[in-house]
């Protein structure tokens, strides 16, 4: 058989896909398609892949496929030779029964190579197995490529019949195989490959487009079914069209920055057309940001803002139709926008009738938690620690104002706005504080304690908010902990990964002068039913994540290691130790006095009882050991001065003048001396010296 390399298109037809998933489900169907053609040899390394992704297709292009895989030789080991042939060399029924079990008779024992594996003789079967055909491998791909597809819900539908059923994401209605120009005839979902699609709903130019060739599947659909085939050119045109509709505007206008937003209307639209669209100027009295959701998150609307970043009275629709007069799909979105705006208004005006202080009652009646009690209770438990670390930071007046702020901050769960749009919880609490006549620090605070919310979003604006912002994430933790709801593996519900990172964030990047075990200390124990070692825990849990996002910073686990053992309270200490442990691993007295250091650790935790930092100078009789004395008696009170005053890379230099004496104490003195004295003074010494090398980090972890 003669083999042809040429390009494959397979495509599924189907009812509307799921918006959100829609790209997903398009680049996982062609991977696994690509992936099992490469497996079975139908794909060389030159191949590349075409992913297609439209509401009602999945698609995939493949270049440089064979009509037929290559055939493939295939040495089978059988059994040792003694099992597998009598004395007289002739076949054993086991021999036989294998021989059988491969399609192979007795006149294949002949063939049989015969190879020494390890230490016996071992009889093998060589054989050459057929390359599989494109149809053969295509079915196969195809059935792997469905099967494996992250659908977000399954639908059974029925087929024609009326009596089979099949499990779908959405029902499919064709199915499109071409190698080339020829059909590849494979079957899934109830459905034979042709060389036929559909194209656009309404404005396709034919009911039935037919794909002439494997290579002309995006142009034939752009031409007779109105469709951009491709995600992402479709995105790109999107993203194209409203810039270009916003620059018409004039006056610096843009629509607002939202990929999310940009890929799921990319997946509502085939044929994409952006139109401008307005509503009454009254709406701009309401925040912004409720009217920006309400657009977004029910219309899938683009909303337009000027220079300032301000929301204008206009917005961009993404329409699916492309009529002559647009007049009357633009009307039909201004209708249709207009309840949802009005709707927002009235939520406002409403709120605003009641003040926020009057809504904290109501929290008393809001479970948070069945084990942790009311929203009431946690605001509670959130003042009390707001209010400690206000103390600490600011004295009587931030300790003050951070309660306030706190005791306001879940109000506006209460409130009907954030009841329509739980996204705006805090964001409203700000605007009705505002009205409420409160002063911008609280106002600005009740917003940002939620802050940071995820990876690179911005820390609270003030010295309040940050207050705040650590008591609310510093309860949430603690409680949680309390009650054993810790995250195990890839599951976090209570997203208690991103409340420790934010608490490290504000910790490191504002310096704040706080001690993180006393902070973990005082949020635990605001829960009594909290287990004797849920500090532990926690505190174990913080530094992961520390560590974790140090790793992100590009520092190496070893110099990572070497801070983190040390348990530093101030965070905002952490990046000057690693930089002076950095600098101090460049000496080339580090690996040395790292490994040295190692030794006198070793050496501390086998010694009987506690062993004190004391040393008798009475008692040092050895050269070596008075030689270390006196270097470390010069050396210490340097280093530790240069510590305290927060230069730990000066710090760590000087201690580097104590390799010559460490070494010559280990080459002529023995530590473990018969008399218990002696013993006692040297174990004293090396403490002394253990205590000041190991201010910065735990210089053992440098240690090769």
């Amino acid at each position: 058989m003669t083999v042809k390399n040429d390009n494959l298109l397979v495509e599924l037809f189907v009812e509307e896909l799921p918006p959100k998933a829609l790209k997903k489900l398009g680049d996982a169907f062609a991977g696994v398609l690509f992936e099992q053609l490469q497996a079975q040899g139908l794909t060389g390394v030159a191949a590349t892949l075409t992913a297609f992704a439209s509401p009602r297709r999945l698609a995939a292009h493949v270049t440089c496929v064979a009509s037929q895989g290559a055939d493939k030789a295939m040495s089978q080991k059988l059994m040792p030779v003694s099992v597998g042939l009598d004395a007289a060399g002739n076949a054993t029924p086991a021999l036989l029964k294998k021989l059988q079990a491969l399609g192979a008779d007795a006149s294949a024992v002949a063939c049989l190579r015969r190879t020494l594996d390890g230490k016996a003789e071992a009889l093998f079967h060589e054989s050459v197995v057929r390359g599989a055909t494109l149809a053969e491998g295509l079915q196969k791909a195809l059935s792997e490529a469905i099967a494996r597809l992250p659908i977000p819900k399954v639908m059974t539908y029925q087929l024609s019949d009326g009596w089979t059923d099949v499990k779908f994401v959405r029902p499919a209605h064709s199915l499109l195989a071409l190698h080339g120009e020829r059909v590849v005839p494979v079957h899934a979902l109830g459905l034979t490959a042709g060389n036929t699609t559909r194209g656009h709903r309404f404005e396709a130019a034919l009911p039935v487009v037919t794909i002439a060739h494997a290579d002309r599947y995006a142009d034939t659909l752009a031409r007779d079914g109105a469709v951009i085939a491709s995600f992402d050119a479709r995105r790109a045109e999107i993203a194209r069209q409203l810039a270009e509709v916003a620059a018409r505007v004039g006056g610096g206008v843009r629509p607002i920055e939202d990929d999310a937003l940009l890929d799921e209307v990319t997946a509502l639209v085939e044929r994409p057309n952006v139109l401008l669209c307005e509503f009454e100027r009254e709406f701009l009295d309401v925040p912004q940001e409720c009217l920006i959701l309400t657009m977004k998150a029910n219309q899938k609307y683009f909303p337009l803002l000027d220079t300032a970043g301000r929301l204008t009275h206009r917005f961009l629709v993404v329409s699916n139709i492309r009529p002559q007069d647009a007049s009357a799909v633009i009307g039909g979105n201004e209708r249709v926008v207009r309840p949802r705006l009005a709707d927002a208004k009235f939520f406002f005006d409403q709120d605003r009738k009641k003040t926020l202080a009057s809504r904290v009652e109501g929290l008393a009646k809001v479970v948070y938690h069945n084990k942790l009690g009311t929203q009431g209770e946690r605001t509670a438990r959130v003042r009390a620690l707001a209010h400690a670390i206000g103390a600490q930071l600011g004295g009587d007046t931030l300790a003050w104002q951070a309660d306030q702020a706190a005791t306001l901050a879940k109000a506006d769960l209460l409130t009907d706005m954030v009841g329509e749009f739980p996204e705006l919880q805090g964001v409203m609490g700000r605007y009705y504080a505002q009205a409420d006549g409160l002063s911008a620090d609280i106002a600005d605070a009740i917003e940002d304690h939620y802050k940071p919310r995820f990876a690179g979003d911005s820390l609270p604006r003030g010295q309040v908010g940050v207050v705040v912002a650590l008591a609310d994430k510093l309860e949430t933790l603690a409680g949680l902990f309390a009650i054993g709801q810790l995250p195990t593996g890839d599951r976090d519900p209570f997203a208690l990964r991103r409340h420790a990172l934010g608490i490290l964030r504000m910790l490191i990047e504002r310096d704040l002068p706080l001690a993180l075990g006393a902070l973990l200390a005082e949020a635990v124990g605001l829960f009594p039913q909290a287990p004797a070692d849920t500090i532990t825990q926690l505190s174990n849990f913080v530094y992961e994540r520390l560590a974790g996002l140090l790793r992100d910073q590009g520092y190496s686990a070893q110099e990572i290691d070497a801070v983190l053992a040390l348990q530093p309270q101030r965070l905002g200490d952490v990046a000057k130790r690693l930089a002076a442990v950095r600098a101090f691993a460049a000496l080339p007295e580090a690996p040395a006095l790292a490994a040295a250091n190692k030794r006198i650790g070793n050496i501390l935790k086998k010694a009987e009882g506690a062993v004190q930092a004391e040393v008798n100078e009475a008692l040092l009789h050895e050269d070596a050991e008075k030689s270390l004395f006196a270097a470390t008696r010069a050396v210490a009170p340097q280093a530790g001065a240069r510590f305290d005053a927060g230069d730990y890379t000066a710090s760590l230099r000087l201690l580097a003048a104590l390799r010559a004496p460490v070494d010559a104490f280990f080459d002529g003195v023995m530590v473990n001396a018969e008399d218990p004295a002696l013993r006692r003074n040297r174990l004293g010494l090396l403490a002394t010296l253990h205590q000041a090398m190991n201010r910065v980090a735990d210089l053992s972890r440098l240690a090769v």
